[in-house]
């Protein structure tokens, strides 16, 4: 599992999203820092994928710009970002006990992605904008009217805060009407969607009756006008006799999809909880995959690591084909200062998921930390196959920039950097490195345009 922090530009993105299980305005989400810190995991995100793809289908927004994208917050929220990004928290993943109720988050967020939704609220924001300044002007010439007609200064000075203010909470209403509005289309569209893939809907109906039990005592005073989204009694009032009217509301997920979704939980909670929380959830007294699985991970972070790539090999031996638990094997060892030990397991993880562009990029950082000259010109094979399947992974450019600088190849280790600095959000040293890059490198050869390319770069990617 790699974290990372993404790009300004991904962030402000991020910002203007949806969020459509969240109750916080788009207005007031600028309280985000930029660079959302991001969760990279192949276990997880191919796991997402799958549960994502038939409702990308059945909404006709599929294809390969449309992904799911999980954000490094225990928090339980997801939102749309671009029109095509869904932004997924890992507490929505931890929070949601079977894999049909992520399912119904992923399909209500389809049903924004699907309906437009982020470029409707932009213009719906705009419009409100408008309606707060002619009010406003409005308030204003009201004011100065009474001025005018003989009223007293300090009359006119009391009445015009609430004069004024009077029209921008119109436009305020307006907005977060609006917004409940999209939210139960969306809410609709994701059963819609459900029901054409013959999955149920049970799932939406249990996380909405969850948050509604988590917040009945936080939303019975609060207007119900002044929030964005419908409380989420509405929504279970609402969606509850459609999902139960679904030819396919009895419908179960598969047990292969249940193991899948309850290890990847567990690799969450192991890399992101306390380790007394994680022995909550996992006691010694349980012995299941998952709980093995974050045990080890726990041992890992909090404990012994040596027993920890024991604990790996439990797994392995458990399930010999499965990649993930080469990779956390390959992971433990190679934050262990133990490269060498990493590379036989990275090596078996790669076998088995030979698509896996970040277990690639973490065999090829394992052959560079050797510090063994013969493995480089593995290491930069494997480190530029990673990268077609990631070519935005700043890791992976950083290990290359090594792998070519211990050649000597002055020219690819700077603009291997220059990619690494380009994709961390870092244009002016990217900018300088692909400069410096070009003194080095053939000039028109393919190194030398992708140089040009960076140097051109006015705004960072993504």
């Amino acid at each position: 599992m790699m974290l990372r922090k993404t790009s300004t530009r991904i962030a402000a993105a991020a910002l203007a999203g949806l969020l459509a299980l969240g109750t916080v305005m788009p207005a007031h989400a600028q309280s985000i820092p930029p660079g959302v810190p991001l969760i990279r995991d192949t276990e997880i995100e191919n796991l997402l994928r799958d549960y994502a793809r038939p409702l990308f289908r059945a909404a006709n927004v599929g294809g390969s710009q449309t992904n799911v994208v999980i954000i490094n917050s225990r928090g339980f929220n997801a939102f749309v970002a671009n029109g095509r990004r869904v932004f997924i928290n890992a507490g929505a993943i931890i929070d949601s006990k079977t894999p049909n109720e992520l399912i119904g988050v992923i399909a209500h967020e389809t049903g924004h992605i699907a309906g437009g939704h982020l470029v409707r609220l932009r213009e719906a924001m705009e419009r409100a904008q408008i309606m707060a300044v002619i009010s406003m002007l409005a308030g204003v010439g009201a004011v100065a009217a009474g001025a005018a007609g003989g009223r007293s200064v300090s009359g006119v000075g009391e009445a015009a805060p609430g004069v004024l203010t009077g029209g921008m909470q119109v436009a305020q209403r307006s907005l977060l009407s609006y917004q409940r509005g999209e939210e139960a289309a969306a809410d609709r569209s994701a059963i819609t969607y459900l029901n054409a893939t013959g999955q149920s809907a049970r799932g939406m109906v249990e996380t909405f009756k969850r948050m509604q039990d988590q917040n009945l005592f936080a939303v019975r005073n609060v207007d119900p006008y002044t929030i964005s989204h419908p409380v989420p009694q509405d929504r279970v009032q609402s969606i509850e006799p459609l999902a139960k009217a679904s030819p396919h509301y009895n419908a179960v997920d598969p047990p292969a999809l249940i193991a899948r979704h309850d290890l990847a939980r567990a690799k969450l909670i192991g890399f992101m909880d306390r380790t007394d929380a994680i022995t909550r959830r996992y006691p010694p007294t349980d012995v299941s995959l998952p709980a093995r699985y974050a045990r080890a991970i726990q041992m890992f972070r909090f404990g012994d690591r040596n027993r920890a790539a024991g604990m790996a090999d439990d797994l392995i031996r458990a399930q010999p084909n499965n990649p993930y638990f080469h990779e956390i094997k390959g992971q433990i060892l190679l934050e262990t200062g133990q490269p060498g030990a990493a590379i036989p397991a990275l090596r078996r993880s790669v076998a088995l998921a030979p698509n896996a562009g970040l277990i690639r990029i973490m065999l090829g950082h394992a052959l560079v930390a050797t510090g063994n000259p013969a493995v480089l010109d593995e290491a930069i094979r494997e480190l530029r196959l990673a990268l077609q399947r990631e070519p935005e992974a700043p890791d992976g450019y950083r290990q290359l920039a090594i792998a070519y600088g211990r050649k000597n190849d002055r020219g690819q280790a700077d603009l291997a950097a220059a990619q690494a600095s380009l994709y961390e959000g870092d244009l002016t040293t990217a900018r300088g490195l692909a400069r410096r890059a070009q003194g080095s490198l053939p000039s028109g050869s393919p190194g030398w345009l992708r140089a040009e390319d960076i140097w051109n770069q006015r705004r960072t990617p993504n």
